[in-house]
């Protein structure tokens, strides 16, 4: 087969695979959850049959334990957070009362020291931005919810995936050397070489990422609840949960820390207190938590990620967003390994015969 015809193949091989998953996006998502906790869960079986256990017996072992712990922490959590979430719209009306009689007249005043012209200027591009980026994040967040959940709800998802999840994790080494054997004999050692790329890329980025996110959501919840901000916990548990979308977790705990305590105390002291927090858990982050567990050789930018999260949920809704960052480290591999065999060719090194070289002046 000739290079061309391989190359035809394989474009249509990856036109296939994209039209399968958008087509069967709606039912996929339990498969696709089962697959990433097998993939994340492997390593731990693969050392249990190390010390001599038989594989589905490390299979069960380790996925009751993975079970029973994600069980423990929503019996720790849930009845805490659901019991500051009735407080949240308890309070609702307060916070309404303080909106109307104190935010927005201030935000009054600070406007009447703007000229006509400046006023108006500035009320057209906010309400022009806003409005666009309401209308996107709710496509977005209409997509994942619709697109995720069409056919199978919460308690689908519940059921199959954790049967999806322990049967790949049985097979998971049979697979692997299965797909291994179907590789091009010609091209398997680069293959083999961008795949383990990939996994080390994947794993350091996620398995980092979800320690960062548990850390900080700790962090916060702790932090808050301790000083007495109403809704701390809620607040800390969105914060961190959100962290894994760069920034977006921060800040959306900032903003909301922030005005809960303008409408829950009277001095600007227990406001300032809570920036600290932000700050310090920031700084945290930062410093410590991210370059220890995350590193910076994992190749994954945070912009990049959260463009994949954006455009992964807006194409495919929950799977999407499920699917997101795997996709976006096979393409940063990828990206990276075509770039390096550009360098190396013809194409950079050489100016072509007879060409005139190009001198570049400021």
């Amino acid at each position: 087969m000739t290079e061309t015809r391989q190359r035809r193949f394989w474009l249509l091989a990856l036109l296939a695979a994209v039209v399968t998953l958008y087509v069967l996006s709606d039912v996929l998502v339990p498969f696709v959850a089962g697959m990433a906790i097998a993939y994340f869960l492997d390593p731990i079986a693969d050392r249990l049959e190390r010390y001599g256990a038989a594989r589905w017996l490390a299979t069960t072992c380790v996925l009751l334990f993975f079970i029973l712990a994600l069980i423990l922490a929503l019996l720790l959590l849930v009845p805490l957070i659901q019991s500051q979430v009735v407080q949240l719209v308890e309070t609702l009306p307060r916070i309404i009362a303080w909106v109307n009689n104190t935010a927005i007249p201030r935000i009054e005043g600070l406007m009447t020291q703007l000229s006509p012209e400046d006023l108006e200027r500035l009320r057209t591009a906010v309400g022009s931005y806003a409005g666009e980026l309401v209308g996107w994040l709710g496509t977005v967040l209409r997509s994942i919810v619709t697109g995720g959940f069409a056919l199978f709800d919460v308690l689908t998802l519940l059921f199959i995936t954790p049967i999806v999840a322990f049967y790949l994790l049985r097979d998971w080494d049979v697979m692997i050397g299965t797909i291994h054997g179907w590789l091009p004999r010609q091209h398997t050692g680069t293959i083999l070489d961008q795949v383990n790329e990939i996994d080390r890329t994947l794993a350091g980025f996620v398995r980092g990422q979800a320690t960062v996110c548990l850390v900080l959501g700790l962090f916060y919840g702790l932090a808050l609840s301790i000083f007495g901000l109403n809704f701390g916990l809620v607040i800390g548990s969105i914060a961190g949960l959100l962290s894994f979308i760069p920034y977006v977790g921060s800040l959306v705990g900032f903003v909301s820390s922030v005005g809960i305590a303008m409408v829950q105390y009277d001095t600007w002291t227990p406001v300032v207190i809570v920036i600290v927090i932000f700050v310090v858990g920031q700084a945290v982050e930062g410093n410590f938590l991210t370059p220890k567990l995350v590193g910076d050789k994992v190749g994954l930018h945070p912009v990049w990620v959260m463009f994949a999260l954006l455009a992964g949920g807006s194409l495919f809704g929950f799977l999407g967003v499920l699917m997101a960052v795997p996709v976006a480290a096979v393409i940063g591999v990828l990206t990276r390994f075509a770039l390096q065999r550009y360098l190396a060719s013809a194409y950079y090194t050489s100016s072509g015969e007879g060409a005139a070289e190009e001198v570049w002046r400021p």
